[in-house]
């Protein structure tokens, strides 16, 4: 009997031993250059160290949200993952599940939260103002709207000095595009196709994608060929892209238009930075047509792009209007249109007003994130970890044909999968696949583009190397099993 329980007992303490040994194997790290030589043996990248746990979670689970979102939302909203997430807490570039477990934030709720969520400098903003007053409207005078309008101007290039708050993006490229109308006494509007602007009335006109437009009536609005270096007709050529845009000019137009809205670098349409030197060419045809033109920020302002503050930098332009949100609030709602004095006087025309427009939590929450983005530098970081994590991503290309091209800029990087290199066929299913397996691995990213092929990597700017690193090696991993 003794020889018995002895052996049963050798037996179970082998298999113990063999469970931890596997366990251990699954969640160890190898050397950076380890890595991609091991991914066959099983060995699997670790997240970098954090000094953060959160408290315990006692809320209700993931399946009890997800039915009430069912029975009391609209049946609209998305979620991503086939076992959609519960997201209880956040810090910096981390967010935590109910579970406690930590998983490296490379989406930032959308390219919003710059500084890192619940940043302490920016709470501290938000907390200390909601404790005087959280609301009065601009038929008072407060210092918050006031005081952060002069610090946003004061990172603006030309005569860009006045602001008009707003609550979102859409609002903002909304009441940008009715400014460039009314100024210029014309109704054209033109637009990219591929381009987001926003899911209200006149901004989904602005819009071109089927995927985001509904059978409205949407009037005034032309679209021109995107200037896509990966996919468009022309490469990298901008120049010859942007004679499209004379054209809609001359043969859809009656020759003045009010004016042209685009993005440096599409979000929603896939990480596509414009092909150099069209934003000057455009500029130039649209001044003549007596146009206006517009910078939507919304995604890639705020240092986000690392080599400049705003994306519309990057070309060497300076438009007349600018639109921004997201990371404008840091994930507070927030939105803003900046334009010169002369250009804002059409407001004055009738009453504009905007209810919850340059609230004082939410400027509050503006000025302490232009002030922690100079403080903490995060524009240099957006442009070093950025470069980095880009140049990872490029060599990730090299290893897996399934990666069809890496673009993007700082902290705005898209990786866009294909089946056929050569057709660049989009490899649609093989992206949520990736995505599910990266989640497993702790690594959110985002997709987007018109096919749904491209990982949209927009983190908060405060993002590592070792950030950066762990979310290469969590896609090598992944792609390695595929």
């Amino acid at each position: 009997m003794t020889r018995f329980l002895v052996a049963a007992a050798r037996r179970a303490l082998s298999e113990t031993n063999s469970l931890r040994f596997h366990r251990c194997c699954f969640s160890r790290l190898a050397q950076k250059e380890e890595v991609v030589e091991n991914n066959n043996e099983g060995f699997l990248p670790k997240l970098p160290p954090f000094d953060y746990s959160p408290p315990p979670y006692t809320g209700p689970s993931a399946a009890e949200i997800l039915a009430k979102r069912k029975t009391y939302l609209s049946p609209s909203l998305l979620h991503f993952y086939n076992k959609p997430l519960n997201i209880v807490d956040g810090k910096m570039q981390y967010l935590f599940d109910e579970s406690g477990r930590r998983y490296l934030d490379a989406f930032g709720g959308i390219a919003t939260v710059c500084c890192g969520h619940c940043h302490p400098d920016v709470v501290k903003s938000i907390t200390n103002q909601i404790n005087r007053i959280q609301h009065t409207t601009v038929v008072y005078l407060n210092h918050a709207i006031a005081d952060f309008a002069e610090a946003l101007t004061s990172k603006m290039p030309g005569n860009l000095k006045v602001v008009f708050f707003t609550n979102s993006g859409t609002e903002a490229n909304e009441l940008a595009m009715m400014i460039a109308r009314l100024y210029t006494g014309c109704n054209d509007i033109i637009s990219l196709r591929n381009a987001y602007h926003g899911n209200a009335a006149g901004t989904m006109g602005a819009t071109a994608q089927c995927n985001w437009k509904f059978n409205v009536v949407q009037t005034g609005v032309h679209h021109a060929l995107n200037p896509d270096p990966y996919r468009g007709v022309f490469g990298s050529d901008g120049e010859k892209y942007a004679k499209d845009v004379q054209d809609l000019i001359d043969f859809g137009t009656s020759g003045h238009v009010a004016g042209f809205i685009s993005e440096a670098i599409q979000g929603v349409g896939g990480i596509i930075e414009l092909a150099p030197n069209y934003l000057p060419a455009v500029y130039a045809s649209i001044k003549k047509a007596g146009g206006l033109c517009i910078a939507d920020e919304v995604q890639s302002g705020f240092g986000r792009t690392g080599s400049h503050f705003w994306g519309f930098e990057t070309q060497g332009v300076v438009p007349d209007i600018v639109t921004m949100a997201k990371g404008i609030g840091n994930g507070i709602p927030l939105g803003a249109v900046v334009t010169t004095p002369e250009v804002a006087e059409v407001l004055t025309r009738r009453s504009y007003f905007n209810t919850f427009g340059g609230n004082p939590v939410c400027t509050a929450a503006g000025l302490a994130v232009l002030k922690v983005i100079e403080k903490e530098k995060l524009q240099s970081n957006a442009f070093v970890v950025g470069s980095h994590l880009k140049e990872r991503l490029t060599a990730l290309k090299d290893k897996y044909e399934i990666i069809g091209d890496v673009r993007g800029r700082g902290m705005m990087l898209g990786v866009e999968l294909v089946s056929d290199r050569q057709l660049k066929t989009p490899a649609k299913a093989e992206t949520l696949r990736v995505m599910e397996q990266m989640k497993e691995l702790g690594v959110l990213i985002g997709k987007g583009g018109f096919h749904g092929n491209v990982f949209r990597i927009t983190p908060p700017l405060c993002f590592t190397k070792d950030d950066a690193d762990y979310l290469v090696d969590a896609m090598d991993y992944t792609l390695s099993k595929m």
